[in-house]
């Protein structure tokens, strides 16, 4: 390995040295403030603009380095892990608390719909009972017009049997009236006709008697 490092730097010195005779000029020294950057001469060289110094690195360094990085690379795997974990927790918090507001959205809205049904049902059982009511009163209305109507009927009907009975009972005591007195002359004339002072009298009583009589039937009651 160290053999190999010689001949590498004779080969970077030759060239500078040709490169110097070829251009005419001096190589210039090398800066001591710059900054050297040690490189493992095993593994590609990193130029990031200051000095290359190669040196020989032990194995002991190497198992440190490599132990080093796979803990770097352990710890960025685990924080890659745990930020997905933290990832896949935040999508699924906000994945449940959309779930969690479509919910209640959903909740709210079937409460809507059942406070309107529960309105549409309790105005709709108001306004049939309303009718019912409407419908009852007018029933009842007709009842008591038909009842009146029919008592208002039963009176008339009953003023015009009183009417008719009182006009028999009157025909009838007028007609009775009318026997009684013809009765009565009937009987003065048998009992005093032949009285000589009221024989004038009994002639005319007999000759009214005599005559034929017009007499109305009472109408029936």
């Amino acid at each position: 390995m160290k053999k190999n490092i010689t001949v590498v730097l004779l080969l970077v010195l030759a060239a500078a040295c040709t490169s110097t005779s070829q251009e005419g000029a001096a190589v210039p020294p090398m800066d001591p403030t710059r900054k050297v950057s040690e490189q493992d001469c095993s593994r590609p060289v990193d130029t990031g603009g200051a000095n290359l110094m190669c040196r020989e690195v032990t194995a002991a360094e190497r198992r440190a380095r490599a132990a080093e990085e796979e803990r770097q690379a352990r710890a960025r795997k685990e924080a890659e892990e745990r930020a997905a974990r933290e990832r896949l927790e935040r999508e699924r918090a906000e994945q449940l608390a959309l779930e969690e507001a479509a919910r209640k959205q959903k909740a709210a809205e079937e409460e809507r719909l059942a406070a309107e049904r529960r309105r549409l049902e309790a105005a709709a059982l108001a306004e049939r009972q309303r009718l019912e009511a409407e419908a009852a009163r007018k029933a009842q209305e007709e009842r008591e017009l038909k009842e009146k109507a029919e008592a208002e009927a039963r009176a008339r009907q009953r003023a015009e049997q009183e009417a008719r009975e009182a006009a028999e009972r009157e025909c009838r005591r007028a007609e009775q009236e009318r026997l009684d007195g013809r009765a009565v002359l009937e009987n003065f004339v048998a009992n005093y006709g032949k009285v000589e002072e009221f024989k004038g009298i009994a002639a005319q009583i007999s000759a009214f008697l005599g005559k034929a009589r017009k007499v109305k039937p009472c109408p029936p009651a």
